[in-house]
């Protein structure tokens, strides 16, 4: 009797320490979850957003071919009722020099000179004239052209296009405008394979267009 009550305290007493461990071992094998209600405090300034990225604008371009005439955007400078051409407006015409060559298909084109309504119609018909040739004489002499390319005509103040009660609309009535006259148009018939996709070039035909009808009581540049 002695011997089994001996026996159960000993197997308690073995088994308090052993279930114990257990509790732990099993307790450090889940996920510890820790509660806490103090706020973190962040010591220091954040981190400066990344710079936003450089945007440069384009520039608008000062010559731009459109379907039928060659639009400046800026305007040509001549001396005070004259012809002569300012020095400031060289790089504009180089610039119109080198719209033309890399536009080909462009074989004729018409320089109208335009004025103000201030002076008389005849002064101001002459002096049209003569800014439009000296811009046709710039674009030959100074950028190799063919003369025969131009055709140069004056036309006063018979065109305005600004409002003369006003100096801004003065200002936009003494204008050089590049009218195309004629050019070259390439119509291109394609077949194309229903099955490889591949197109096949069948007709390849280039044209002249126009001339005749926009150049009607132009004079040509001599």
């Amino acid at each position: 009797m002695k011997l089994s009550r001996l026996s159960r305290a000993t197997t308690s007493t073995l088994l308090g320490p052993l279930t114990l461990a257990s509790a732990f071992a099993l307790t450090a094998c889940g996920p510890i979850a820790f509660e806490d209600g103090t706020a973190l405090t962040v010591i220091g300034d954040p981190p400066a957003p990344p710079p936003k990225p450089v945007v440069v604008a384009e520039k608008p371009k000062r010559v731009v071919v459109e379907s039928n005439r060659i639009v400046i955007n800026e305007k040509i400078q001549f001396d005070f009722d004259k012809a002569t051409i300012k020095p400031e407006s060289d790089s504009l015409l180089q610039e119109i020099i080198t719209v033309i060559k890399e536009n080909e298909h462009i074989k004729k084109i018409g320089i109208e000179g335009h004025t103000s309504s201030e002076g008389s119609d005849s002064h101001n018909l002459k002096l049209s004239d003569k800014r439009a040739k000296a811009v046709v004489d710039y674009l030959v002499t100074k950028g190799g052209l063919p003369k025969t390319m131009f055709v140069a005509k004056g036309f006063g103040e018979s065109k305005l296009i600004g409002d003369e009660s006003t100096e801004d609309g003065k200002e936009k009535n003494r204008r050089v405008e590049f009218n195309i006259l004629e050019q070259n148009v390439t119509k291109k018939r394609v077949v194309v394979d229903p099955e490889s996709g591949e197109k096949t070039v069948m007709d390849d035909k280039t044209k002249s267009i126009g001339g005749s009808d926009a150049a009607a009581g132009a004079k040509t540049t001599k």
